[in-house]
C-alpha cells in the first residue's frame, strides 16, 4: 500500500507525522510526502520543515491519501494544484483520509457532499459549506473516506484505517510498537470537558 501525504505551507506537523508514523510501521506499507514541488515545506510554527520527496505529478495514483490540516488550510483552499491532485487521486484511491482541517480541503475538492465528516472543533461548522454533515467524533468513516478530528486524532484515524485495510491484529501490533497508550494528565482535550474560558485561549494559539 502506497500512502501519499501532501504538504503545503503552514500545515500542522502532527497532522502529518502522526499518521505517517502509524502507517510507515505497517508491514508492506510505504509513505511518501508530496508537494507541488519536491523540497522542504515549513509547518505552522515556522520552525519545522518536512521534505516532500516527490511532486503531485510524481504520485498520481496512491492507494491512500492523508491530507493534513493546519492554519495554512485556509490559503490552501485556493490552491488548485493541491485540490486538483486530491480530486484526481481520490478517483483511484482505496482510502481517502484527512486530519483536522484537512477535511476542508477534501470538501473543497468536492469529496464530502452528503457525507458525515469531522475536523478540528473550531472548524466543525465550516464543513456545511461543502455539503457535509458535521460530526463531533474522533474519527468518521464514510465508505472509503475517513476524516479525523483535531491533530492528535490523526493517530486514531490511522489505526482505524489500518485495521480496516488489513486487520485488527496488524493495527494493534503497530499500536504496541509505537507504544500508543495515551493517558493525558488533564481532561481538557475537548471543548466539552475543558474548563470554562479555555476555548478562547486555545483559539488564540492556533489562528
Amino acid at each position: 500500500m502506497h500512502v501519499a501525504i501532501p504538504l503545503y505551507p503552514r500545515f500542522t506537523a502532527l497532522d502529518a507525522v502522526g499518521p505517517y508514523t502509524v502507517l510507515a510501521f505497517a508491514p508492506g506499507w510505504r509513505v511518501t510526502f508530496v508537494a507541488a514541488e519536491p523540497g522542504p515545506v515549513t509547518d505552522d510554527r515556522g520552525s519545522l520543515s518536512l521534505a516532500a520527496t516527490a511532486s503531485y505529478d510524481d504520485v498520481p495514483d496512491p492507494d491512500v491519501i492523508v491530507v493534513p490540516g493546519g492554519p495554512g488550510t485556509f490559503d490552501a483552499l485556493a490552491d488548485e494544484a493541491l485540490l486538483g491532485w486530491i480530486r484526481r487521486a481520490h478517483g483511484r484511491t482505496s482510502w481517502t483520509t484527512s486530519v483536522c482541517s484537512g477535511s476542508l480541503l477534501l470538501g473543497a475538492a468536492g469529496l464530502l457532499d452528503g457525507l458525515r465528516a469531522t475536523t478540528h472543533w473550531a472548524a466543525l461548522e465550516l464543513l456545511r459549506e461543502y455539503g457535509a454533515e458535521p460530526a463531533s467524533e474522533r474519527t468518521v468513516v464514510q465508505g472509503k473516506v475517513v476524516t479525523a478530528a483535531g491533530v492528535s486524532a490523526g493517530i486514531d484515524m490511522a489505526l482505524t484505517l489500518l485495521a480496516r485495510a488489513t486487520d485488527e491484529e496488524t493495527a494493534q501490533t503497530v499500536q504496541l510498537a509505537i507504544e500508543y497508550d495515551p493517558r493525558p494528565p488533564f481532561d481538557a482535550g475537548s471543548p466539552r470537558t475543558a474548563p470554562a474560558g479555555l476555548a478562547d485561549r486555545a483559539l488564540r494559539l492556533i489562528v
